[in-house]
């Protein structure tokens, strides 16, 4: 898969993570969207709709579901990543693909189609 041309939207609450992350997608010519909180990635979904997102489900005790749920109506893939595994997804998600931390490059790479 090639990541160049694509927008990624990364929602994630720990500052570390997501700028590791968000240097990783930018070394493969991916663009990037950064949310900390579930109001700021629904909030950038309505200026602008991402290829493709990785979400941390537990943002300092809010879930990212409503984002889930949006990026769903959307059409756009994305995978969990979490410290927590896939065992508390709500029905609605629990096939969704799910990495847990800490994570590898590599495995979103492998979970996360992101428009071929």
């Amino acid at each position: 898969m090639t990541w160049t041309g694509k927008t990624v939207l990364i929602l994630e609450d720990e500052p570390i993570i997501a700028m590791c992350l968000e240097d990783m997608l930018l070394d493969n010519g991916a663009q990037v969207i950064v949310s900390g909180t579930v109001t700021q990635a629904l909030a950038a979904l309505g200026r602008a709709s991402p290829d493709c997102a990785v979400l941390d489900v537990n943002l300092h005790g809010e879930k990212s579901y409503p984002v889930a749920a949006r990026l769903d109506e959307l059409g756009v893939p994305f995978v969990f990543a979490t410290g927590y595994g896939d065992a508390e997804h709500p029905p609605r998600f629990a096939k969704c693909p799910t990495i847990t931390k800490p994570y590898q490059f590599s495995q979103i790479r492998e979970q996360l189609e992101c428009g071929d």
